[in-house]
This record gives structure tokens, C-alpha cells and sequence, in this order.
């Protein structure tokens, strides 16, 4: 039993260093930053393609609407659609690129900061780690969208099946549930992605389930004391007005950039520990 406390204790002092050393209070304000400026590009990315699939617009905003802060939420969904209202139908053209490439600066933000974790420089290209960049964007944009289409399916076939039986209400009750679920396992395999293929070092995928499990947890639960904070306790749209949903967001969004880059410290500092044992 002591061993296990001092393995603890000993694993949050080498956290605790790494912290100070990597600055993450800093790099999570320039990660919030860059958060801010994709996330309306990634967003107007995901509503022009919903006419290609049978995705309403609120089930798009779902996901982020079941963690984000109330204040920030209307922020988000009240932007997204002026935007969207201004932008003819011809989005999908050579305007799209530069709204990606927008969107993969949040990306490139992380990559920076994971090499910082392990130590490393940037190697690659420009035109390489760019391209990653972007490529990890895209893939985001198709695991949300796989994210909101399979429970849509899911959720109409359960109903019809279990209506057949009379269990309509019992099935809704248990999907409800079980959404929250799928929404943490969508959750994690974004991290575990990220934490793979983000960091200029070569890592098996197993590695970055400690960071991916860590991220995952870590902001759900933040995300979820944020809202209730916000919500019950304080009030920023009355002390600050209108720009109290800005001040919300930016906190939320340093938040999430802070246990994101914590998550690749924990897979850095394993992955140190792994080799020392070698």
C-alpha cells in the first residue's frame, strides 16, 4: 500500500515539474487561442457538408451542446448561424480550402505543443507537418460526422424495434444513457489519434491510451463542473454583459487546451519511463 502511494506521489512531483518546465498554464493560452480562431472555420466545414448528409443542424451542434457552457453554446450556435446565412451555396469550391486550412491551425497549435512534451523539434516540412495538419482536421470532420450519423440510425431502428414490443419509452430512456457512452468513446479515439500521430516521435498506438484516457475523463468532468459553475454559481453575462459568452468560451477553450496538453505530458512521461526500463 505504500508503494502504490509513493508511486503516486512520485508520478505527480514528475507531472507536477513538467508542468512548470513545459509552462502549460502558457501554452494552453496560445493553444485557446488558436481553439478560437478554428473553430468556426471547422464548424462552417461540418454545416456545408450537412446538405450531403441526413444530418439536422441541431443534431450537428449536439456533441459539443452536451459539455460546452450554456453561455458559450449560444455563443457558438448564434455566430454559426450568421455565418452560415451570409455564405451562398457555392461553399464547396476553392473557398473550402482556405476555411480547412483555418481549421488546422488549432491542429498545428497541438503539435507544437506535444513536441514540446517529448522534448523534440520539428523535423518535417513545412509542407508535411502542414499537410498532417490538415489531414488530421479532415479527419476529425469525418469522425464527427460518422459520430452524429450512426446514433441517428441507431436511435430510429432501436425505436422501431423496440415499438414493436411496446418498450418505446424504456428503449429512449436507455438510449439516452448509452449516448453519453459513445459520445466518450468518439471522445478517446480523437485523442488516441491525436496523441499518436501529432508528436514528431515514433509511437506504437497503445502509447497514447494513458493521455487518451486522462483527456477524455479530464474534460468531460471539466467541461460538465464548468457548465454547472456557470450555470448555478456565476453569473458572467450579468457582471460582464455581452461579452460574458466570449469570456466563458475562452475559459472553456483554455480548459480543454490545458488537459489536452497534460494528456501528452502523461504519454511523454511514460514513454520516457518506458525506455529508462529498457
Amino acid at each position: 500500500m505504500d508503494k502504490v502511494k509513493n508511486v503516486r506521489s512520485s508520478l505527480l512531483r514528475l507531472l507536477w515539474h513538467r508542468i512548470e518546465e513545459d509552462d502549460l498554464p502558457g501554452l494552453s493560452a496560445q493553444l485557446a487561442y488558436f481553439f478560437l480562431l478554428s473553430l468556426f472555420p471547422l464548424l462552417i466545414v461540418l454545416f456545408t457538408l450537412l446538405p450531403y448528409f441526413p444530418i439536422p443542424h441541431q443534431d450537428m451542434l449536439g456533441m459539443i451542446k452536451d459539455f460546452a457552457p450554456v453561455e458559450a453554446m449560444e455563443l457558438i450556435e448564434k455566430n454559426v448561424k450568421e455565418i452560415m446565412a451570409q455564405r451562398n451555396g457555392g461553399l464547396l469550391s476553392f473557398g473550402i480550402i482556405g476555411t480547412i486550412w483555418s481549421a488546422s491551425n488549432g491542429i498545428n497549435a497541438v503539435v507544437r505543443a506535444f513536441n514540446k512534451a517529448y522534448n523534440v523539434k520539428e523535423s518535417r516540412s513545412f509542407i508535411v507537418s502542414r499537410a498532417m495538419a490538415i489531414l488530421l482536421t479532415l479527419g476529425m470532420i469525418f469522425v464527427f460526422i460518422l459520430a452524429i450519423i450512426l446514433p441517428i440510425f441507431g436511435k430510429e431502428i432501436g425505436i422501431f424495434l423496440f415499438s414493436k414490443l411496446g418498450y418505446t419509452t424504456q428503449f429512449i430512456k436507455l438510449w439516452n444513457a448509452i449516448s453519453w457512452l459513445v459520445s466518450s468513446i468518439i471522445l478517446f479515439l480523437i485523442f488516441t489519434g491525436l496523441y499518436w500521430i501529432a508528436p514528431n516521435v515514433k509511437l506504437k498506438c497503445k502509447s497514447a491510451f494513458p493521455g487518451a484516457a486522462f483527456a477524455t475523463i479530464g474534460w468531460i468532468l471539466s467541461s460538465m463542473g464548468l457548465s454547472f459553475y456557470v450555470g448555478n454559481i456565476s453569473n458572467y453575462s450579468l457582471t460582464y454583459g455581452g461579452i460574458g459568452a466570449i469570456i466563458v468560451l475562452m475559459i472553456w477553450l483554455y480548459i480543454s487546451a490545458f488537459i489536452i496538453i497534460l494528456g501528452g505530458e502523461i504519454n511523454a512521461f511514460y514513454s520516457e519511463k518506458n525506455k529508462s526500463n529498457c
